[in-house]
């Protein structure tokens, strides 16, 4: 059985809380948090512990809070020689203390506190100072999702970056879809089987033969209709830039 120390109490800290407490072969032994009333709805107080000198010993200490923290969190680990990960998509292991050995154990998806997850289909993106210690990630990683990547700084970086594109942009552009729903009183819902199916083709279709729309036909008449109607400038301009994207792309 796997000993577990995680420290942090945010989205993907309460995410993995919860998967490691449902897995029999994991042994959560503690959680670091600054306030217990945090984690009070995710996991038995008795757990919880808001002093770094009283911190218990485990095989991986999980550091699971903004980028910015890691490395103050990191330094306050009263152990030498423990195997030490975060869970951020652009941050180097290196950031952490050298009094420990370090790695990163990067979860690849959107966390809402409120919103489930099946941890067994998202992505874990494994990386390690010593080879050594990859097989311990491993192991984790293993015991809680069936899609696990040796993936080194430089990948992980970039799949942050695509990862912003295809999420955090992508719900941006919902939200601006919403808003003009909502503007003239139309139900967003009626655009739920355009944004699955839109989600679901990409499955089996790269996005380039995906891509249908004005943009990718040169329907000028259209664009020129849409950007008429459009009275936000941000929204305006948006539009304008994302048609040229998509007709610039597709001359590359």
């Amino acid at each position: 059985m796997i000993k577990v120390v995680l420290l942090g109490s945010g989205n993907v800290a309460s995410h993995l809380i919860k998967s490691m407490e449902d897995n029999a072969n994991i042994d959560l032994i503690q959680v670091f948090a600054r306030s217990k009333k945090s984690l009070e709805n995710v996991i038995d107080s008795n757990k919880i512990t808001t002093s770094f000198s009283d911190l218990k010993e485990a095989d991986v200490y999980v550091i699971s809070v903004s980028d910015k923290a890691i490395e103050e969190v990191s330094n306050q680990i009263p152990f030498t020689d423990k195997l030490v990960v975060h869970t951020s998509g652009t941050m180097d292991f290196r950031i952490m203390h050298p009094k420990n050995k370090r790695g990163v154990f990067y979860p690849l998806q959107t966390f809402s506190k409120n919103k489930d997850i099946n941890m067994k289909v998202v992505p874990f993106c494994l990386e390690t100072e010593n080879i050594d210690d990859f097989t311990t990630l491993e192991n984790l990683a293993k015991e809680l999702s069936n899609s696990v990547y040796k993936i080194n700084g430089e990948q992980r970086k970039s799949l942050h970056i695509s990862a912003v594109f295809v999420s955090n942009f992508v719900n941006h552009l919902y939200q601006i879809g919403n808003a003009l729903c909502e503007e003239n009183k139309v139900p967003f819902a009626i655009l739920h089987p355009l944004i699955e199916e839109t989600a679901n083709k990409i499955k089996t279709l790269s996005p380039s033969e995906a891509q249908t729309g004005p943009a990718i036909r040169h329907d000028e008449p259209t664009i020129e209709k849409h950007l008429d109607a459009l009275e936000n400038p941000i929204y305006k301009e948006l539009y304008r830039q994302l048609t040229l994207s998509i007709q610039n792309v597709k001359k590359l």
